[in-house]
């Protein structure tokens, strides 16, 4: 939720900004993105007349939100027909995984959604979307088995839609979302198709990456490619300590209110002197261990050397686990060079 991180994803090259609600998707089309994927289902009243303002005020604007049922559908047409509106909303068809998060569950349900939605005046569909990340164990050959056997069903579906002339657009579009097994996805979003095709990786923590979780994820990545360097951690909490009250604890002025923590807790990276830009490793046996709402708890052995042992004052520099939650806590985030010194800044909009 940075217009100056869009700014700078579309200026690499990025097609688009995925978005999780209608929210979100007008601060992106205030800041200049036209192009956008609500990877969400949409079916309220209160934003599908949001939805149909936006699309009405930016001129040029493409805007694609996520359907997986009928039900859902009748919904849109019932709000279109009491608002007497025009507008016809394009839309993802989602594909889902038996247990997890939404779409259809299989291929019958998905092909009786299509023909609903290519009767319907209220939308053209446009595509299929779905979402692999819970799939991912980095256990390679099951990782492989179970996106090959999720994206067969994208292909497969998009295959029938089209020889039924279900897709109401020139190009159809694939999309498939998770940070963790993009490498797998990538490799089935380019179908056989008569239509062009544009296959869209919406991985969104590749942006800044974490410590731990994505870290973990990253290093089987690497290992499926052979490559010998890939994504590295951007985003840092940086604390301070501000009481050692006993052996072997130190209290850090972080808590829940500043990192993310849904995941894994945050790890000691470095420290360093007040003023001092110089910094150092973080002995191995610091482990915070626990969190309160403006407070950290850092463990250390205090047996250790008292180089090694935290002290008041002292500046600690935290990697994250999973860098979603942690960027909803900022109204804005210093970037910084490798000496940080501060030499920009991006704002938050959550």
């Amino acid at each position: 939720m940075s217009p100056e991180l869009y700014a700078r994803q579309l200026a690499a090259g990025a097609w688009g900004i995925s978005f999780a609600t209608v929210f979100q998707a007008s601060v992106g089309a205030r800041h200049g993105v036209r192009r956008i994927i609500i990877a969400n289902q949409i079916m309220q009243a209160v934003d599908l007349d949001s939805l149909a303002k936006l699309l009405q005020d930016h001129a040029g604007l493409q805007v694609y939100f996520l359907v997986d049922s009928v039900a859902q559908l009748s919904m849109i047409e019932a709000w279109r027909q009491a608002r007497q509106a025009d507008c016809v909303f394009s839309v993802l068809l989602e594909l889902g995984i038996a247990g997890k998060r939404t779409g259809c569950r299989d291929h019958a349900q998905a092909l009786e959604l299509a023909r609903a939605l290519r009767r319907s005046p209220a939308t053209r569909l446009t595509g299929v979307e779905c979402y692999e990340g819970a799939l991912a164990t980095c256990n390679h050959e099951a990782d492989r088995q179970s996106v090959t056997a999720l994206m067969n069903r994208v292909q497969q579906l998009a295959q029938v839609c089209e020889a039924e002339g279900l897709f109401e657009s020139e190009e159809i579009l694939l999309s498939a979302g998770g940070s963790s097994i993009f490498d797998l996805v990538a490799q089935h979003l380019r179908p056989h198709l008569q239509h062009p095709v544009r296959g869209i990786l919406r991985s969104g923590c590749y942006l800044t990456h974490d410590h731990v979780h994505y870290r973990k994820h990253m290093q089987c990545v690497e290992h499926r490619l052979n490559l010998r360097e890939s994504l590295r951690p951007a985003l840092e909490v940086i604390c301070s300590v501000q009481s050692c009250p006993e052996p072997g604890l130190a209290i850090l002025n972080m808590g829940k209110r500043d990192v993310s923590y849904d995941l894994d807790l945050p790890v000691a990276q470095w420290h360093a002197r007040i003023g001092d830009s110089r910094t150092q490793v973080a002995p191995g046996h610091w482990q915070i261990t626990a969190l309160n709402d403006q407070h950290a708890y850092l463990h250390f052995d205090p047996q250790s050397k008292p180089t090694e042992q935290p002290h008041v004052g002292q500046i600690i520099g935290c990697g994250i686990s999973h860098p979603c939650t942690t960027f909803d806590k900022w109204r804005w985030m210093p970037v910084v060079n490798e000496n940080y010194r501060v030499i920009d800044g991006v704002s938050i909009h959550f």
